[in-house]
């Protein structure tokens, strides 16, 4: 139930602000409680991406910071939604660096960027992977922090010597807009520099890299209150001396908070750009087997894990649709339906092949995928989109089976949140691979998790555990049950056997 409390006598709708902005897109979302339901208004929408400047891809903050503006100037006009709090959600990894004067040392790094390439295994030479792993439980990709920190320091990049602070991505925000300096707890642990057990930036990997630790934020749980908007941004948006408050700041911490589930017999997918598999543990697991099979244990609201593995997910579509759009522009809508024609596993890709990270032509990348794999490649639109959909549901299945190895409560279904949520045909795919029920949504999971954590944080929820009612009470759900299993089970020996030919 709402907190009795006095802002909630005073107020009939509290409405929150949650900007979730992720490395396609952000979004400004208000949310509104109104008798244990959760009405969400999207406010703004605006592009994002990587912009390549002197050869290396970076992200333009600035450009966003205007856009953030625009949604809070777009809030103050809304009636009656005087927002109790603001909060920011990012992508993972990515981040900035700070001179002693407080100004930015330049633009953000892109995950995407090649100047990580070989770096992971240069810093193996320093401290083993294993022990990498003992200290950190993440999961091993190039682009981790850990790793662009090594290749700054392996290229003898001059702004380490200026820098004074490292904000991460939503550390930006927050610091933009309240000049106060923080780094959140779910953020902290997709770095790789934070070790979970004693709850702090690793001492060894710092020493390792030859990194001060000085450079670091303190690290505080989701849901603390970091500032209150600064008088400047104030003024000129007209929403006030609101409070802003670290959620479950990397975007996927956000998402899952938001699965409207209960019990532990359940899974995630947090369907995006990249598609992040896994279950909600109170604990890290960090073992041998966990190690082997390379999963990740990050953040989670109110201190919990995400045991998880990132998959790449739509990332493989939306850089198709963008190598067509020069001839021919389509919808996702549109994409999805020519698919549902396309005959069945023509030819099937390993969706995290080191090739589709960043390429040029991805049309071209799975082309070459398919040659190197002695497969057809598709031929036309549909069978790429039917290649695409069918090879992520296969890779949840792998997925689902090592992670049935490494967690010891039955999996009895699995619920799809994020915007892939509204892929019905993905959804049916993945319960068709893995032969359990799929439920989705909510869409918006992200910015949900995000506004509902903002209200547990002022007292207008006492759990996790009722925010997660309310969210099953807010919005419509759908379920997928598994058809054609046998059919999918043929396929996944195929797509098993693929990995041995890369």
């Amino acid at each position: 139930m709402l907190a009795n409390n006095k802002k909630s006598k005073a107020i009939q709708a509290p409405s929150f602000l949650a900007f979730d902005i992720g490395a396609d897109s952000g979004r400004a979302i208000l949310g509104r409680l109104d008798e244990r339901r959760l009405k969400i208004k999207e406010l703004i929408r605006f592009a994002n991406g990587m912009v390549f400047i002197l050869g290396h891809w970076q992200w333009n903050i600035y450009r966003i910071f205007e856009e953030v503006k625009k949604g809070m100037k777009l809030c103050a006009a809304e009636a009656d939604a005087w927002p109790q709090s603001v909060a920011f959600d990012t992508w993972g990894v990515d981040f900035a660096l700070l001179g002693r004067d407080g100004s930015f040392l330049g633009l953000p790094y892109a995950y995407r960027d090649s100047r990580t390439e070989g770096a992971m295994e240069e810093f193996f030479k320093k401290v083993p992977r294993h022990r990498v792993y003992e200290l950190t439980g993440i999961q091993f990709l190039q682009f981790n922090s850990l790793f662009q920190l090594f290749s700054m320091k392996r290229d003898n990049s001059p702004l380490l010597d200026s820098a004074s602070d490292l904000l991460f991505m939503p550390d930006i925000f927050n610091y933009l807009f309240t000049k106060e300096k923080r780094t959140e707890f779910t953020y902290a642990t997709t770095s790789q520099l934070y070790n979970p057990r004693k709850k702090d930036w690793s001492e060894e990997l710092f020493a390792a890299l030859g990194v001060s630790k000085s450079i670091m934020q303190k690290i505080v749980p989701s849901g603390t209150v970091i500032g209150t908007l600064d008088k400047s941004i104030s003024r000129e948006t007209g929403i006030g001396d609101t409070p802003v408050i670290a959620v479950a700041s990397h975007d996927t911490g956000s998402a899952v908070g938001a699965v409207p589930a209960e019990g532990e017999d359940w899974a995630y997918i947090s369907s995006g750009t990249w598609s992040l598999m896994g279950v909600e543990t109170k604990e890290p697991i960090i073992n041998e087997q966990a190690l082997k099979l390379n999963f990740t244990n990050e953040g989670g609201v109110r201190g919990t894990f995400r045991f998880l593995k990132n998959i790449t997910g739509f990332w493989l579509l939306q850089e198709c649709r963008r190598a067509w759009a020069k001839e021919r522009l389509l919808s996702y809508d549109q994409l999805t339906e020519m698919a549902t024609s396309a005959p069945p596993f023509k030819s099937l890709i390993q969706p995290d092949w080191l090739g589709f990270l960043n390429p040029p032509d991805m049309p071209e990348a799975i082309r070459q995928f398919c040659r190197k794999t002695k497969q057809k490649a598709p031929d036309s639109l549909a069978e790429f989109v039917r290649c695409i959909l069918e090879s992520l549901a296969l890779k949840y299945r792998l997925t689902l089976d090592q992670l049935k190895k490494v967690y010891s409560h039955p999996i009895r279904r699995i619920h799809i949140i994020g915007g892939g949520a509204k892929n019905r045909l993905l959804n049916q795919f993945t319960a068709n691979a893995t032969a359990l029920p799929v439920v989705s949504g909510p869409v918006e999971a992200t910015a949900v998790g995000n506004i509902l954590v903002q209200a547990l944080t002022l007292g207008y929820f006492s759990s996790h555990a009722e925010i997660r009612q309310v969210i099953g009470q807010s919005f419509e759900l759908e379920r997928f049950e598994p058809q054609q299993t046998k059919e999918w089970d043929s396929a996944y020996k195929h797509f098993k056997e693929l990995q041995n030919l890369i």
